[in-house]
């Protein structure tokens, strides 16, 4: 793990799905039971490679399971409607209320940094009840490369005037820690059953939840609180 100067975290980006809510377990129930409708099999392998992509490379995934000649939009249209419609279902990841919480305590500025579509982030945000907590939202519309690049961390870094050396970035996919680590930031993994910890190589620190103790000192440290 690097060695993290007491002030050299001053403030945190979030990524939303999977990380801050449980959508990938709601978005992998309903993907497989269309793709399984089509007389295909949506396999957790598949699912984990499609985890933090953006579009164009999802689609490119679904193509290769459904067959060239296959009707991506009308399929993703099909899962979105399938998503939409249990979206009440999605909870919060543990611990996310009491890392809101301490960070508020401790006067570090927050925001949100997804490959997720605008108006569907704010919606969840929303939904959630925490978006006031966010100095602003980043999404793919923000960007012209996603995650694994580093660009939508760079620009969290210049939306706060900060270096991104001074973020610690939270993330649960693969692409988005590469995303992170490039950037400069300190990246924190938090795995879960569609991204197990073993895959979270680009992590400086893997946690199992977002409260952890080791994220938390780290965070208090930064703020000259003892750890």
């Amino acid at each position: 793990m690097r060695v993290v100067d007491n002030q050299s975290i001053k403030a945190v980006v979030f990524d939303l799905d999977g990380l801050m809510f449980d959508t990938e377990a709601l978005f992998y129930v309903v993907a497989r039971a269309a793709v399984a409708e089509r007389g295909f099999a949506f396999t957790p392998e598949v699912m984990a490679s499609l985890i933090g992509r953006r579009g164009e490379e999802v689609n490119a995934v679904w193509r290769g399971l459904l067959g060239a000649d296959a009707d991506i939009e009308s399929f993703l249209a099909d899962v979105r409607e399938r998503f939409r419609a249990r979206l009440h279902d999605v909870r919060p990841s543990t611990g996310l209320a009491s890392l809101l919480k301490e960070l508020e305590r401790l006067g570090i500025p927050r925001a949100v940094a997804t490959s997720s579509r605008r108006a569907y982030a704010l919606d969840l945000l929303e939904r959630h009840r925490v978006i006031h907590l966010f100095s602003f939202v980043l999404t793919s519309e923000d960007v012209t490369r996603g995650k694994p690049d580093p660009e939508v961390y760079q620009l969290a870094g210049k939306r706060f005037g900060l270096d991104p050396a001074e973020l610690l970035v939270l993330e649960d996919s693969v692409p988005g820690l590469a995303a992170a680590r490039a950037s400069g930031a300190f990246a924190v993994g938090v795995p879960h059953e569609h991204s197990p910890a073993k895959c979270l190589v680009d992590a400086h620190l893997v946690v199992p939840r977002l409260d952890d103790e080791r994220l938390l000192a780290i965070l208090r440290r930064g703020q000259g609180e003892p750890g």
